[in-house]
């Protein structure tokens, strides 16, 4: 396996709430995360950080994350004690108005994958050059197009599609969403909506596809979303588990 997460801050934005790593612990167990911080004064990059530094301690620091129910429950515990730290950062600066993020990870041992989510980045996996979305958005938009309400087509340009409903540091309480995948796939990939929101999935699956070193395919991804326009933070965490060694 072989595995690269790079981030940027684009061409619109003055700096990166974006916060982005892939760890592994003691039995070769790895942890993907990409988050999405929001918030004034610098207060979502914080916000980021903070969800994206506990997990990668927390994960690290353990010989092995266990079974499938033992790692779901790691997330939930793991969840709510981000979700108060943030919360209590908000409450000892007075400057972090809105401070939040979004967290999208996923969890891969010899026995099981599983994704979990809060917020609108994204989760995928890769399967005969293929990509297909695990996660669901935790949008107003997104809850419309399930109800009927909007199109695809509709939902893409619509003025609210990145009003969530979800955010870690947004309620006293939060669940994350947990989706238990087949192992049996060719790569996982994260990302903010700084990607998803420049470039279609076809787009993405071509440079995946790519005859090209992982960093290159992940650098490229960004490159392309910049040359069209790079109107936010971008960050990608991908795993390709087909390579021959890990990095």
């Amino acid at each position: 396996m072989k595995s690269y997460y790079l981030t940027d801050t684009g061409r619109v934005r003055s700096h990166n709430e974006d916060s982005v790593t892939i760890v592994k612990n003691g039995s070769d167990e790895y942890l993907l995360m990409v988050a999405d911080g929001m918030g004034g004064h610098r207060a979502g990059e914080v916000a980021s950080s903070l969800a994206v530094t506990h997990f990668g301690k927390r994960f690290s620091s353990v010989s092995s994350i266990g079974s499938k129910l033992d790692a779901v429950n790691w997330l939930n515990d793991n969840v709510a004690e981000v979700n108060e730290a943030i919360l209590e950062y908000a409450k000892t600066h007075q400057d972090s108005s809105g401070l939040g993020t979004t967290l999208v990870l996923a969890i891969l041992t010899s026995e099981y994958l599983i994704f979990g989510n809060i917020g609108d980045s994204s989760g995928f996996v890769i399967k005969n050059g293929k990509m297909h979305k695990v996660t669901k958005d935790h949008t107003i938009v997104n809850l419309l197009v399930e109800a009927g309400n909007l199109t695809e087509e509709e939902a893409k340009n619509h003025p609210k599609k990145n009003v969530l409903m979800k955010a870690l540091g947004a309620a006293e309480t939060i669940d994350m969403d947990i989706f238990d995948v087949e192992r049996e796939v060719d790569g996982i990939l994260l990302c903010s909506d700084g990607l998803t929101n420049m470039l279609t999935k076809e787009q993405i699956e071509k440079t995946i596809n790519e005859d090209a070193k992982i960093e290159d395919k992940v650098n490229l991804l960004i490159k392309k979303c910049n040359a069209r326009g790079g109107n936010d933070n971008i960050s990608v965490a991908y795993l390709d588990m087909k390579s021959g060694c890990s990095k």
